[in-house]
């Protein structure tokens, strides 16, 4: 569980969990561990006062202090996109050599918003994820953030659900950041607030802060032994 201070209220949310047994495999031997993050703007950063507070950049150092070693991410995140556009980057990005050995998917948040057609969204996220299984690469999904504007609540958790149902079907961990930031606007309005950017809409560099923080602890909860001790492993690191 990531620090009170840091993420107060929260905890590692995964609706789907499942081990990493490549990752794994690869800190074993101390080998890099490249990551490509992919998805729309909150992958890029927008909100954050400047790219060094987006969530992949953070996530690199929380990532290198628990697992002492070299951790690669590309921030691939492109404001806008809708999952059409993120499945054809993602499958190009798979056929390059240095392919990487894990891919942070945040999906589903532009086409809950624009209207996307929902079996659309659903066939091409588990296209998605086939690539990247039949490349040996791993998965992570995050799924859709919460924001206190929305307008069809009904239909965009049902979004939210899609990205859960596919993560079990193809037995990929999703993590919540929908639950985790609902969780916090139901904690108080005010605690929402400080993690939101001044468009109440994307996160801000407390959230992305936060955001990195708990997927590092849930990454290295997934790459652990079965009977290690759970805690958190960015404040077992000392975060700086």
């Amino acid at each position: 569980m990531a620090d009170e201070a840091g993420c107060p209220g929260a905890k590692p949310i995964l609706s789907v969990q499942a081990k990493m047994e490549r990752l794994a495999s690869r800190l074993k031997k101390s080998e890099p561990v490249r990551i490509l993050a992919i998805g729309s703007s909150s992958t890029q950063g927008i909100g954050a006062s400047s790219p060094a507070f987006s969530y992949p950049v953070q996530l690199q150092a929380d990532l290198a202090r628990i697992w002492k070693g070299t951790v690669l991410i590309e921030n691939a995140g492109k404001g806008g996109e809708t999952v059409p556009e993120t499945v054809g980057r993602l499958e190009a990005a798979l056929l390059k050599a240095d392919k990487p050995d894990l891919v942070i998917w945040q999906v589903g948040t532009n086409d809950a918003v624009k209207g996307g057609d929902e079996g659309q969204f659903s066939d091409l996220l588990r296209q998605g994820i086939d690539a990247a299984q039949a490349a040996g690469v791993e998965v992570l999904l995050v799924d859709q953030q919460y924001f206190p504007a929305i307008k069809d609540l009904g239909r965009y958790e049902r979004f939210v659900r899609l990205v859960g149902t596919a993560g079990a079907a193809e037995q990929v961990p999703v993590f919540s950041r929908y639950r985790l930031m609902k969780a916090w606007g139901e904690r108080s309005p005010d605690v929402l607030g400080s993690m939101l950017s001044s468009d109440g809409f994307h996160m801000g560099d407390r959230g992305y802060d936060c955001m990195a923080q708990l997927i590092a602890d849930s990454l290295h909860s997934m790459v652990a032994p079965t009977d290690a001790p759970q805690q958190s492993a960015v404040t077992a690191a000392v975060r700086p």
